[in-house]
């Protein structure tokens, strides 16, 4: 016989675990019967739930727009500053080399030496270049004598010139009175051959007097009142001497400028130079700047005059400065070979111009060629540029 099951109640249903039974062992007896848990207890945990979905909303909504206000922000305050780290600390360098050529007797520097603008750095054998000043002194001298003796010579040519002048009056006087009596029949036409004879040759010497004293005028430049030092002659073995002189003056090298003497240790006595060759390196200290390489997208904020701040990677803290010159032209205009970019691979490359900055305090630490980074203030952010628009 069947007997009908009905289903239990939510609530009445009982959980009851049957332990397995082993071979050979005795059966354990049943656990009591436990009482499910009422369903109702897990309600309450659905209010978490809606609370931590309205915190996610929130901030969802909150971070993108702080965010957003915050960019929004720098951007507007941004954009008053120029900052570039290709910037480097320059130094003016003179080639030092002797205008002369010679032995040298004496070096008087060393290696990376401190020294002031006159300071004596070496010296040039002398003795042949006092010759040659000696020589051009016995020129100029022996000048002098030769414009005394155009001088002499012109008065010489001047004084036969007045001579032939007055024999030329009287043979004319003559001839004057012979041609009288031959007109008068006195005296035949042949007695004027010889007066007449005498009077051209009494000519011909005042003609050959004039161009003795032309020539004697043209060797005094012109002027016979010259003064001897004045005499063209006399102003070539001038310069002869000045340039001896110079040349004696250039034995000793001096230092043009103040600053630090660089690549002279094979500067050594005996060794001899020809002139123009560069034999040593003076880097100035006294005139110090800085030379920022901006990219063109930067420069159109950047005015002379505008304060800077220049900081030194060798170095801890902050150089003042200002604006001194922007460049004229980019770097690789300068260059031996410019950049030729009408070919079919050419390639868009910003540019840079260096703008030079003028350091208000310059220090002794610092070195040509030391690395920097310089930022300047222009004045005006992105959003005063707006609002000047």
């Amino acid at each position: 016989m069947n007997a009908r099951v009905t289903e239990p109640k939510p609530g009445e249903a009982t959980i009851v675990n049957m332990p397995r039974a082993d071979k050979g062992q005795p059966k354990a007896e049943a656990p009591a019967p436990q009482s499910t848990p009422q369903p109702q207890a897990d309600a309450p945990e659905a209010a978490p739930k809606k609370k931590s979905g309205s915190r996610r909303l929130i901030l969802m909504v909150a971070v993108p727009l702080v965010l957003v206000i915050g960019g929004g922000y720098f951007w507007l305050t941004g954009g008053r500053y120029e900052d570039t780290d290709n910037a480097y600390v320059q130094q003016a360098k003179v080639s030092l080399s002797a205008d002369i050529a010679g032995r040298i007797t004496s070096v008087n520097v060393g290696e990376n030496q401190v020294v002031k603008a006159g300071a004596v750095l070496f010296t040039i054998d002398p003795q042949p270049y006092q010759i040659a000043l000696d020589q051009a002194n016995a020129a100029l001298a022996s000048a002098r004598v030769n414009v005394e003796q155009l001088k002499v010579a012109y008065g010489t040519a001047q004084v036969q010139l007045n001579a032939d002048t007055q024999t030329l009056a009287i043979r004319q006087a003559a001839f004057d009175r012979q041609n009288a009596l031959v007109q008068q029949g006195v005296n035949s036409n042949s007695t004027l051959d010889d007066t007449k004879l005498a009077l051209q040759a009494a000519q011909t010497a005042v003609d050959q007097a004039k161009q003795q004293v032309a020539t004697a005028t043209a060797a005094l430049g012109g002027d016979p009142n010259i003064d001897i030092d004045k005499h063209p002659a006399v102003l070539a073995a001038l310069a002869q001497v000045e340039n001896a002189q110079r040349n004696l003056s250039k034995t000793t090298v001096v230092a043009p400028a103040g600053g630090i003497v660089a690549n002279v240790s094979s500067l050594n006595a005996g060794q001899f130079v020809a002139a123009g060759t560069t034999i040593a390196t003076l880097v100035e200290t006294d005139g110090t700047w800085v030379e920022a390489n901006y990219k063109e997208t930067q420069l159109s904020d950047l005015k002379v005059g505008q304060p800077a701040e220049i900081k030194v990677d060798a170095y801890s803290g902050a150089i003042k400065g200002t604006v001194e010159s922007i460049g004229a032209a980019t770097g690789s205009e300068f260059s031996l070979i410019p950049a030729q970019n009408a070919t079919g691979n050419w390639v868009k490359v910003v540019q840079r111009i260096p703008v030079r900055i003028k350091l208000a305090d310059a220090s002794d630490a610092l070195k040509t060629g030391m690395s920097a980074t310089v930022t300047v203030d222009t004045g005006k952010s992105t959003l005063d540029k707006l609002m000047s628009k």
